[in-house]
């Protein structure tokens, strides 16, 4: 067995063991080590730097919408959680406590910020006063730590990186404006910049964020056939400003309380985009997102090595100038062959070939990590059409996507239906749902199911409940999910 076969043959193919798969992948392309904290990971280099171009681009268009960034401690003390029942009810038991620092015993216990939404209550009720200070557009990037029971790399983790942003309104009005506008931006971000379509819509009330009034959500579909909540956004209402006295004087000369919204995406999107994208060769990164665009490699005899490779160097300064994210791997003991299986694995979006005869022709090859397809392009053309294949490949691995969304997606009316379907194969189930919570438990008891959201654009609309055969209030999108 050659060399490049036995490399790829480290990573389990998906359909044997998906988990292990996705282990064995992100593993492989070194986007992460586990760390001697349970449930935590660190970060490589390649893994933060995905990040860092997901953080780039919400950042810019948080702030194309007036947003600005503030950052708040990250201990929260008990009595905060306690203003908002439901709140903490519903993230007590992932809650760390410090309950100890210098030695001695805390007067008052703090926990470990799972989220903002109390401590960011209480300052804006000091920064708040008038209806002249909203509305407040706050965006916050920061860790969060959810003491996980069952832990995944990316997908769900002890501690993780995110942003979450905390915006306060005059009337409920702009704060439900605010609400969906994020989530389109969201919507917007993920289609178009990670190429994963999504289900946009509104969690039913046993899904909803913690003290919220409405949760809405985008879903995605892994090739497991499992959902991810890529992002979320919630109109809170005024449960947060009555519980931290969140008023101000209004144009009437009276006290109002602000209504509120929180939203945030997490680091949870690496993990999706690479269960949505990759294959049984590794890693298929978005090109937008991707740490190297374009990996370049030269090929040919030795005799001919330093005129290649000088030649690579004059192409590789043209397409870093035009701000395509390209390396160069011009190592002499290893040979094509492994290098292009390596660059596979680690997801690289563009292949570039270049030797004698190409320099002699004026051009090169460039090779598509989604299809394999393979271009001659001329050398005086390459940054042009470096960026049509990136381009290119984005399309491809949307297209892609869902397709495989579509062939995985079922109607069905029972919940024998959906079991039978969710044992036989993978996907998401459209149903029909009364709105009663012991009908939407029922599913989840019998299939593993829980209600992904009510989609605002559904493929058709259910008229019966799945469970009780009662007239359905709802059409719901239901799967396992991480």
């Amino acid at each position: 067995m050659s060399k490049e076969k036995q490399f790829v043959s480290e990573i389990t193919p998906q359909q044997e063991d998906f988990s292990r798969w996705y282990i064995d992948a992100i593993k492989k392309a070194d986007l992460m080590d586990y760390s001697p904290v349970r449930g935590c990971i660190v970060f490589k280099p390649d893994g933060y730097e995905i990040w860092e171009h997901i953080k780039e681009e919400l950042d810019r268009r948080f702030k194309e919408t007036g947003h600005r960034n503030a950052y708040f401690p990250i201990f929260i003390p008990e009595s905060f959680f306690q203003k908002e029942k439901e709140h903490v009810e519903g993230f007590n038991p992932e809650l760390p406590w410090v309950t100890e620092a210098g030695g001695e015993p805390l007067e008052e216990k703090l926990a470990i910020r799972p989220t903002s939404e109390t401590m960011i209550g209480h300052m804006y009720a000091k920064w708040i006063q008038s209806y002249r200070d909203l509305p407040v557009l706050i965006n916050q990037w920061a860790n969060v730590v959810r003491w996980e029971k069952r832990t995944l790399p990316f997908l769900r983790t002890s501690e993780f990186l995110w942003q979450e942003g905390h915006t306060a309104h005059e009337t409920e009005q702009e704060a439900r404006e605010e609400t969906m506008r994020m989530l389109d931006i969201y919507r917007d971000f993920v289609e178009n910049y990670l190429a994963i379509p999504v289900i946009v819509g509104q969690k039913t009330p046993s899904e909803k964020f913690a003290g919220a009034v409405d949760t809405f959500s985008i879903e995605a579909m892994m090739k497991d056939g499992r959902a991810v909540q890529a992002g979320t956004s919630h109109y809170l209402g005024t449960n947060f400003a009555v519980a931290f006295d969140i008023q101000f004087l209004g144009r009437e000369n009276t006290q109002e309380y602000v209504h509120t919204t929180s939203w945030g995406v997490s680091t949870r999107l690496i993990g999706s985009l690479i269960m949505v994208h990759g294959d049984d060769r590794g890693l298929v990164l978005p090109p937008k997102v991707a740490p190297t665009q374009v990996i370049m490699i030269p090929i040919g005899p030795a005799k001919l090595r330093d005129q290649v490779i000088a030649r690579a160097d004059e192409l590789f300064g043209e397409l870093k100038s035009a701000g395509v994210r390209v390396r160069m791997d011009d190592r002499s003991d290893m040979s094509p062959g492994w290098k292009f299986n390596e660059y596979e694995m680690r997801g690289v979006p563009v292949r570039l070939e270049i030797g004698p005869r190409d320099m002699e022709n004026g051009v090169c090859v460039l090779v598509s990590r989604v299809t394999g397809e393979k271009r001659v392009v001329e050398q005086s053309k390459l940054v042009d059409e470096v960026n049509k294949m990136l381009e290119d490949v984005h399309q491809e691995m949307y297209n892609r996507a869902l397709e495989f969304r579509n062939t995985h997606f079922y109607s069905v009316d029972s919940v024998d239906e959906m079991k039978e379907l969710m044992e036989e194969k993978r996907g998401f189930s459209l149903a029909g749902w009364c709105g009663s919570l012991a009908c939407e438990k029922h599913v989840k008891d019998e299939t593993g199911a829980t209600s992904r959201n009510i989609p605002f654009e559904p493929e058709e609309t259910k008229s019966t409940c799945l469970v009780c055969g009662e007239q359905a209030k709802h059409t719901v999108v239901f799967a396992r999910a991480y």
